[in-house]
């Protein structure tokens, strides 16, 4: 889908960032003193609304709840322990924020768009200017108002993902631009009133899935609201959960290199969540619903779930109902569920103890959530013996892992997120005769065996080391997380959603990896993985074979590179970057080394345990 540039703002001139000179491929885009200063966010609504975003307290009052049964269904008591509710809180997000921002200065704006949004619309990021001045203003995250510690209330820019802000997104821009796929490129309606069949309500309308006709038992909002079907749509979470390098008003800071040093002149994909969707099963057909969704899809498949049937999904629960003051059971089973839960149970669990925000058990829900979808609906494993020789001898065994999710597995945020398999072989009295993927709790080192299985992506900056090849360390093992100067794949293995179609997609397709067809154009969803264990002779018998299947959001090598580039790099702490005066959080050392203090204190992120099979064998 090609960009469409907008100059649309009320209140507020666009006002370009200077940044020090950013490669482009083989070109160098403008620096400080180039005839035009970088502006990282040129797309979409931009800052300097005429109706700020609501704080989420705003709905709370009628969309909140602290009784049972509704924490379990309502939507603000739903959202509040999401990572979506605590984008702007999350400790990993402002470690790795310090360290763009000293590989490309001033990119902190295309970051912070999406992890604050509220912030970033109300010109409180870098979008603001002196005497028409263009300069840099926020992109630390040193300008927002509230703090990490407050309740969402009062303009507090760390709310994350609001409510307002997804409630007034619209599917085109205001001279009928269309939508953008990925880097949070969102048009934000910024009407001055909505007009509903009961009268005008100032300011612009609440988006959902609903109408309210004369005759539904169901009365209609105290607000303004609008049925619009694009909130539903998929092409919604893809605004945000398709993300490139940016792309400036000079062009994409980044362009993706293949393998063989061949500039494709595609945007760098830095992940692709939603057309991982769009092109599997899950995500077609894409069929029209009369509310402006695409044209259909020619090609016909088994089946098409959106991105929300997964991650929002609908309340069967027989008092589900949306708001306080409906009537309980108004809503069964037609209640999307504001859970947003993915991957990450260890970050809810690291606000919930270190920030609690009066809100523990919707974290806890959260993590209960989370750990639910990666056991029962994320991926089966298989163990199969192939055969076992006479003592001493060989056993050889099969591991099938099938992916059951809607994208890639895993998928996301691709720095330091791993999944491995971890094999291992017990004899008759439960003592090892064999393992793979062991991985030691009290250090938080896995280690790297012959035979491991990791399934990963892993992104690094072609010719970095003067080696002409991708390079993700940095010559002496030390690997590298450069999540802005990245410009290359040098493995992609993550296994493929059923009915993948994007094998030959420069964007989507493994690398340095391959999976079989399980039909013409179409990748297999599952991945088989064979061992060979030596057994010795005068085993106990018979031996145990068990594979497990091991999610990690952030391994050591990440957050001591977090860490590290913050010590050598002399990155302050907050009140000495920010200029104030907290006592909490980050504020009397820097974002890396604070990161790396909570990730010491909370387990090293320890990985969850998705599946699990086992095999006797007897030779």
């Amino acid at each position: 889908m090609s960009l469409v540039r907008t100059t649309t703002i009320a209140g507020l001139a666009v006002l370009a960032l200077t940044v020090g000179a950013a490669l482009c491929g083989d070109r160098v885009l403008a620096g400080p003193k180039g005839p035009t200063p970088l502006d990282f966010t040129p797309d979409g609504t931009q800052p300097g609304l005429n109706v700020p975003v609501d704080e989420p307290a705003a709905c709370s009052s009628c969309h909140g709840s602290s009784s049972t049964p509704d924490v379990t269904f309502i939507p603000h008591a739903t959202w509040s322990g999401s990572m979506m509710a605590n984008a702007t809180r999350d400790p990993l997000f402002w470690a790795a924020l310090d360290v763009a921002n000293h590989d490309m200065p001033g990119v902190g704006d295309y970051c912070l768009r999406c992890h604050t949004p509220s912030g970033w619309l109300a010109g409180r990021v870098h979008k603001t200017g002196e005497s028409g001045m263009p300069f840099i203003n926020g992109q630390n995250g040193c300008a927002l108002a509230g703090d990490l510690v407050s309740d969402d209330q009062f303009n507090n820019d760390f709310a994350g993902i609001t409510c307002h802000l997804c409630h007034r997104t619209d599917e085109r821009g205001p001279a009928n631009e269309p939508t953008f796929i990925g880097n949070g490129n969102l048009w934000i309606d910024d009407s001055g009133s909505c007009e509903t069949p009961e009268g005008s309500y100032f300011g612009p309308c609440r988006k959902g899935p609903y109408t309210y006709p004369m005759s539904s038992a169901v009365p209609p909002p105290p607000h303004g609201w609008k049925q619009d079907h694009f909130i539903g749509d998929s092409r919604f979470c893809g605004s945000c959960h398709d993300v490139s390098t940016p792309t400036t008003n000079e062009g994409p800071v980044r362009t993706l290199i293949l393998g063989d040093g061949t500039d494709t002149g595609i945007p760098f994909p830095i992940e692709r969540t939603f057309s991982e969707w769009q092109a599997s099963v899950f995500g077609l057909p894409i069929f029209s619903d009369g509310f402006g969704s695409t044209a259909p899809e020619t090609r016909a498949l088994p089946r098409g779930q959106t991105c929300q049937s997964c991650h929002m999904r609908s309340s069967s629960d027989p008092d589900a109902r949306a708001c306080n003051f409906e009537t309980p059971g108004s809503r069964t089973n037609d209640l999307p569920v504001h859970e947003f839960v993915g991957g990450n149970a260890w970050i809810p669990a690291v606000l919930r103890d270190e920030y609690g925000l009066g809100r523990t058990s919707a974290f806890n829900r959260t993590i209960a959530w989370t750990e639910e979808m990666l056991a029962e609906r994320s991926a089966d494993i298989d163990v199969q013996v192939l055969s076992v020789q006479p003592l001493p001898g060989d056993m050889q065994v099969r591991v099938r892992v099938t992916n059951k999710s809607g994208h890639k597995l895993p998928t996301g945020y691709s720095e330091g997120r791993r999944m491995w398999l971890n094999l291992r072989v017990t004899d008759n009295n439960g003592g090892t005769v064999f393992e793979s993927g062991a991985y030691d709790a009290s250090t938080g080192v896995l280690t790297e065996d012959p035979q491991i299985k990791v399934y990963e992506i892993i992104q690094g900056i072609w010719d970095r080391n003067s080696l002409k090849t991708c390079d993700a360390d940095d010559g002496a093992g030390r690997k590298l997380f450069h999540f802005v100067l990245n410009n290359c794949v040098v493995k992609d293995n993550r296994i493929p959603p059923e009915g993948f179609t994007g094998g030959a997609d420069l964007e989507l397709r493994p690398v340095g990896y391959s999976y079989p067809e399980a039909s013409p154009g179409v990748l297999a969803h599952w991945d088989d993985t064979d061992y060979t264990i030596p057994v010795a002779g005068g085993t106990a018998l018979p031996l145990t074979v068990t594979a497990t299947l091991r999610f990690q959001v952030s391994s050591k090598d990440y957050i001591e590179f977090l860490r590290d580039e913050a010590v050598n790099h002399s990155i302050p702490s907050e009140n000495v970057m920010c200029g104030r005066d907290l006592d909490f959080g980050p504020a009397d050392q820097s974002r890396g080394a604070f990161m790396h203090q909570l990730w010491q204190a909370s387990g090293r992120a320890a990985p969850f345990d998705m599946v699990s099979d086992s095999a006797v064998a007897t030779p």
